[in-house]
């Protein structure tokens, strides 16, 4: 039986060949389906890599088949609403009705289950404020910065040229653009996809350097000055590591490489580009202090900041010893979450390496109220921020602003297809394939950038005044409750440790702080155990 689809092909075959010789040619059409499927069966028996077509020649080409389209098949017709990741359906449809301003409106009540473990809520208010009639926005820039910015809440999220398609640049750009928020290059440098349209930027500096580096792959301060001098530049953001992938570098193959993205990145055609795992350019925290010091003087006093998915608690804290010790402070710190997304990461990295947001963030925000710097230095945070809540959650627990990749990739088409490192993207975001990305239409795709930000933060604005405030920088961790169990309930404020300013310097009170700030040096990001 194994065989019996493979048995029949040949003899249908056979039978095709002579019926077409001895009674009529039209038999001969048959052969140009059943010829290839004879030969495809043959080959099955004799190749030696996969064993089940040895076994079911022909029919088991269906497997491979099906498990092809299995994520369509369970994203459209298995899952539920709630149950998807890394997005689910009422995520997705969220993003795709404000994107095309449409009312986000959900009838008959929530499917979420209110007393599991997941759920949380945001704290209304008896009394609630009038909705603000502009949108928030937050002053970034400390004492050394020159040009201060200011930020929209809601912005674009790290996404290289390479990664994303030219026109899905250009539309995130142009809707960035009309929406008066940023947009971050990603670590491939500025292209002339991120300039076109004249909207803001912030630049992002990763450990390859591109669009800044020398040939050997080093920091090169002239370039560096060049490219930051455009106008369109407001903030620099020195990658340190991401959510999805912390730790771990990158290669772009010689094969993929156009002129395009070589001039974009100052690389060479024709070699391997590396994104290593750390950066050259500095060894240690007090390294890192005086490269922002650096960066920030170079690009004529714009804000600087460095971005990081929290690993090893005590190397930030080094960093914070660093700044103590230097008095070299950021502009700005943004938390990555190891839920955050990327075009392709090994699976051990996407799933198991690198602190969630959540962690990340109130570990980042109390480390600098323990060291009496947070009104000193803003915190950005990113890692599937999409909605107006999951803003003010973010916000209550320790971030001044929030950037999104994956809901802007959906407002401009994205269908979580996962398929970013095949450069197959059914619907052009992210591929470089020339005939894909013709399908992504920038001016439709433009106002759907802009919808998506500006119908959220309307959203926002709601919640904000629904919580009796009148700025989202009254957000607290006790205006956030979450499940702690079936009949239990608390405030983020109450579930958590939060530090009072200036504890860490003291007797903190807190061992797991305590042990490892004493343990932390500014002169190593290694922590030296006794």
């Amino acid at each position: 039986m194994r065989y019996l689809v493979y048995i029949l092909t040949i003899i249908l075959t056979v039978l095709s060949l002579i019926l077409g010789l001895a009674v009529d040619h039209d038999f001969f059409w048959s052969l140009l389906m059943l010829i290839p499927l004879a030969l495809l069966g043959t080959w099955d028996l004799v190749q030696t890599r996969h064993s089940i077509t040895r076994n079911y020649p022909i029919i088991a080409h269906l497997r491979f088949l099906f498990e092809m389209i299995r994520p369509e098949i369970h994203q459209y017709f298995v899952e539920s609403n709630i149950d998807g990741r890394p997005f689910n359906n009422d995520e997705r449809s969220l993003i795709y009705e404000r994107a095309k301003n449409i009312d986000g409106l959900k009838p008959f009540g929530t499917e979420l289950d209110i007393y599991g473990d997941e759920y949380e809520w945001l704290n209304h208010s008896m009394a609630p404020r009038p909705k603000s009639k502009e949108l928030f926005r937050t002053t970034v820039g400390g004492p050394e910065c020159k040009q201060p910015y200011s930020c929209s809440i809601l912005n674009i999220s790290a996404m290289s040229f390479g990664a994303l398609s030219p026109n899905a640049l250009l539309a995130l750009n142009a809707g960035a653009k009309r929406g008066g928020f940023y947009h971050c290059t990603g670590e491939g440098g500025v292209s002339p996809y991120h300039l076109k349209n004249g909207g803001d930027l912030v630049w992002q500096i990763g450990t390859g350097y591109f669009g800044c580096r020398n040939n050997d792959g080093t920091f090169n301060p002239d370039l560096f000055q060049e490219q930051a001098s455009h106008d369109a530049v407001k903030m620099i953001e020195i990658k340190l590591s991401q959510g999805a992938k912390p730790g771990h570098g990158g290669v772009l193959p010689a094969a993929k490489i156009t002129a395009e993205i070589a001039s974009t990145r100052k690389i060479l055609m024709g070699q391997d580009c590396v994104s290593p795992p750390g950066h050259n350019t500095f060894s240690n925290p007090i390294g890192l202090c005086e490269y922002v010091a650096q960066l920030r003087d170079l690009s004529g006093g714009k804000p600087v900041g460095f971005k990081l998915c929290i690993g090893h608690p005590g190397e930030f804290l080094s960093v914070c010893k660093a700044m103590l010790q230097t008095g070299i402070l950021p502009d700005f710190i943004t938390v990555d979450g190891g839920e955050g997304g990327t075009g392709a990461a090994p699976l051990e990295f996407s799933d198991n390496m690198g602190m969630p947001l959540r962690g990340g963030l109130m570990f980042v925000h109390n480390a600098l109220v323990g060291c009496n710097l947070r009104d000193k230095i803003k915190i950005a945070a990113s890692g599937k921020v999409s909605s107006a809540f999951t803003l003010a959650r973010t916000l209550a627990i320790g971030a001044d602003w929030c950037n999104a990749a994956r809901g802007f990739m959906m407002a401009v088409g994205c269908i979580q297809a996962q398929k970013c490192h095949t450069n197959t993207c059914p619907v052009g975001v992210a591929t470089q394939d020339p005939g894909r990305q013709k399908a992504l239409n920038v001016e439709d795709k433009s106002t759907r950038t802009f919808n998506f930000h500006h119908n959220t933060m309307e959203a926002f604005a709601d919640v904000i005044a629904a919580a009796g405030l009148d700025h989202p920088s009254e957000l607290r961790p006790w205006h956030v409750y979450l499940r702690t169990g079936r009949t239990k309930m608390a405030s983020y404020h109450e579930a958590f440790d939060f530090l009072k300013p200036g504890e860490l310097l003291e007797e903190c009170p807190y061992p797991v702080y305590k042990k490892v700030w004493d343990l932390s040096s500014a002169d190593s990001f290694q922590i030296q155990h006794h």
